[in-house]
């Protein structure tokens, strides 16, 4: 509890939809927390604070200054260099260092030695409320309600600092699970990866001819859905997780492979077992939650 009571600043550096949504939700949900929002371009910064951002700024060492979390909510490619800026204008000692990064090998592996350099804490943040919507413009105090937040600590870091992480994400509204970052990557590629490739498939094939699109109904648009998001985003994001993608992709081309031998042999019986067993599963994965997965 005196770690969390500690709590008393953070910074968010990246203004787009997640980091914009941790402001707005800090704000709505943990008034006591003092909590800055930092981006590179003052367009960005100006809308967040259109969007009722309090404290939003260009300067990394005002956003910085103070702060005992700093959650860095930029692409993973340009985590090490906003962080290194950020050392360079502020001590980091003690500082946890956390971010919202839908791979977590990767962060860990590029921030480690600079984080121990600087005597910061790193644990590893993901919680699972993105959406097919880009920009702080699309952010909103609400987005973490009832989500999942994976974290992780492969440096067995204290609890009192993993507690005092968990407290703030969990006042926003998420659930927290705590994992490696292995196993987060391995999972990721399954629920949340493999899902965005195959809308994007959807989307290749379905729209192949855009006029047929005229004639899409729900189906169509609920299993494509995430093929909206930021391609360049999501490029990073299977690049750096390819290692556990191929496992499910290869699955998914046998299950697509049988699907063509099925409807071959005109088997009406192993078509509807095919399809009862993919619907006994999705059934029990619950209700859809109010905002989208990452």
């Amino acid at each position: 509890m005196a770690v969390i009571a500690r709590m008393k600043r953070m910074a968010v550096l990246g203004s787009g939809l997640l980091g914009g949504s941790i402001v707005l939700a800090a704000q709505k949900h943990r008034p006591g927390l003092s909590v800055c929002l930092w981006g590179r371009r003052e367009a960005g910064v100006s809308e967040a604070r259109e969007r009722g951002i309090h404290e939003a700024t260009t300067d990394l060492a005002e956003a910085v200054s103070g702060a005992y979390v700093i959650i860095l909510a930029s692409p993973v490619g340009a985590m090490l260099e906003i962080l290194k800026a950020a050392a360079e204008t502020t001590s980091l000692e003690g500082v946890i260092i956390s971010d919202v990064g839908s791979v977590k090998l990767t962060p860990r592996d590029t921030l480690e030695d600079l984080v121990k350099e600087v005597g910061a804490l790193y644990i590893g943040s993901h919680p699972m409320a993105g959406s097919e919507q880009a920009g702080v413009g699309a952010a909103t105090e609400d987005l973490f309600q009832g989500a999942a937040c994976v974290m992780t600590n492969d440096f067995n870091h204290p609890d009192s600092q993993v507690e005092a992480l968990r407290s703030m994400w969990e006042s926003l509204g998420c659930r927290c699970y705590l994992t490696s970052s292995e196993d987060h990557d391995r999972v990721m590629a399954r629920v949340s990866h493999l899902p965005h490739i195959l809308a994007s498939v959807g989307s290749l094939v379905g729209l192949k001819n855009p006029d047929d699109g005229l004639f899409a109904g729900n189906g169509m648009r609920d299993t494509t859905r995430v093929a909206s998001g930021h391609p360049g985003m999501w490029a990073e994001i299977l690049q750096r997780n390819k290692a556990a993608l191929k496992q499910p992709l290869e699955e998914t081309i046998s299950y697509l492979r049988e699907m063509l031998a099925m409807l071959d042999d005109s088997s009406d019986e192993r078509v509807i077992r095919f399809l009862q067993d993919a619907k006994t599963l999705r059934d029990g994965l619950g209700p859809r939650r109010q905002s989208s997965d990452d």
